[in-house]
């Protein structure tokens, strides 16, 4: 779950990174009133998406006086930021600036470890930097048993070039960070920029925190971060039902058991969909290795309330769950679901029982189902269903 800026801010305070003050607004009068707050002065009138490139297009001014900061919420209230629309602000003390650094510590998938990125050339989008000047961004394995403690922050400062005279003091700002990392089961902790007063003090200017929902029994108060209203209401739908489930630009909606098997489903659609008007996968839905007839229909349900998807790939590979139970779930989906069903379904079943799923879906005779022996079978037919 990626949060606000503003709940980052929180948890940063919570764990004692110095960042300045900051009050959300919903309103124009709001965010005045937040400014007179902060004591009238300079603030930042900044809008809360989840999504970079705020500035760029509009989302951050500065403003010198409460008057000024309605006029700047205004302004961003509304505002359409990359598809999201800004439904709030943060009123942020404003600071005098002197240098801007980049700071994060994130969950490094390919070598199972974390890795923190860091360098004295913060403020740009980090992603324009790796590329145009790489040597400008220092990347430190962290080993998870050990995380970043002193020793380690000092490393990451000296790798990264900052002055000797600052390393002390910002080494013990990322020692912080990392206490919000760890505490709160993030995947991601990020601070652009980390900024040098001119009065020399290290604040984390802006904040970005991803925190991984497979720990959320660790951490009930985390639910109260979600916001429910922004969410896509399929993938809500979805994590209603506990299933895998993540929304994609494409028409061919995809149903498998098994990570390992939908990401090989989704290749081999996108690669068949080549033949086929360019037609691509529309999610990534994996329901399990165990999953029931009750967990198939649930999913069934949520591909077909998509108005993207023209097909659907129901790839099934027969274990714990076998194909005959798999073949009742689609059956009993498509019959609860009733004329809303209205989107072909190419099913292809394989494994434990599979003959008897088969005869299942074949008796049932239903009008959308089409049956197909193989996965490349089956990505061809539903992208030539999909096009058509």
């Amino acid at each position: 779950m990626d949060l606000y800026e503003y709940q980052a801010r929180d948890l940063f305070e919570k764990y004692e990174v110095p960042v300045l003050a900051g009050i959300v607004a919903d309103t124009p009068e709001e965010a005045k009133a937040a400014a007179e707050k902060l004591g009238g002065g300079v603030v930042v009138v900044k809008a809360q998406v989840k999504t970079g490139g705020r500035g760029k297009a509009g989302g951050v001014k500065v403003a010198k006086t409460p008057d000024e900061a309605y006029e700047a919420a205004k302004a961003i209230l509304g505002l359409d930021i990359k598809g999201h629309v800004v439904k709030r602000v943060m009123v942020a003390q404003g600071a005098r600036i002197d240098k801007e650094y980049y700071f994060s510590v994130l969950l490094d998938r390919a070598n199972r470890s974390y890795l923190s990125l860091c360098s004295v050339e913060g403020g740009m989008e980090i992603e324009e930097l790796a590329v145009e000047r790489p040597e400008a961004l220092a990347r430190i394995d962290v080993n998870p048993g050990t995380g970043i403690d002193k020793a380690k922050a000092v490393e990451i400062a000296e790798a990264a070039g900052f002055d000797a005279e600052l390393v002390d003091k910002v080494s013990d700002v990322f020692v912080k960070l990392y206490g919000v990392y760890k505490g709160e089961d993030a995947t991601l902790v990020e601070v652009n920029p980390l900024v040098l007063t001119e009065e020399g003090d290290i604040i984390a200017l802006d904040g970005k925190v991803t925190l991984d929902e497979n720990a959320e029994f660790r951490h009930p108060g985390h639910a109260l971060l979600e916001d429910k209203a922004a969410a896509d209401p399929l993938e809500a739908k979805a994590k209603e039902n506990d299933l895998n489930y993540v929304k994609l630009d494409g028409q061919v909606g995809i149903i498998g058991n098994g990570a390992g098997l939908v990401m090989s489903t989704l290749d081999v659609v996108a690669y068949a969909g080549e033949n086929h008007g360019g037609v691509k996968p529309a999610n990534f839905l994996d329901i399990g290795g165990g999953a029931s007839a009750e967990i198939m229909a649930a999913g069934l349900d949520v591909i077909l309330g998509d108005p993207q998807v023209k097909s659907v790939f129901v790839n099934v590979f027969g274990g714990i769950t076998a194909c005959d139970a798999v073949a009742k779930g689609i059956v009993g989906a498509l019959a609860e679901l009733g004329s809303t069903a209205s989107k072909p379904l190419v099913v292809r079943l394989d494994g434990n029982r599979v003959e008897e799923g088969r005869k299942i879906l074949q008796d049932a005779n239903h009008p959308l189902v089409t049956l197909a022996a193989t996965m490349d079978e089956g990505a061809d037919k539903a992208a030539e269903l999909a096009n058509a």
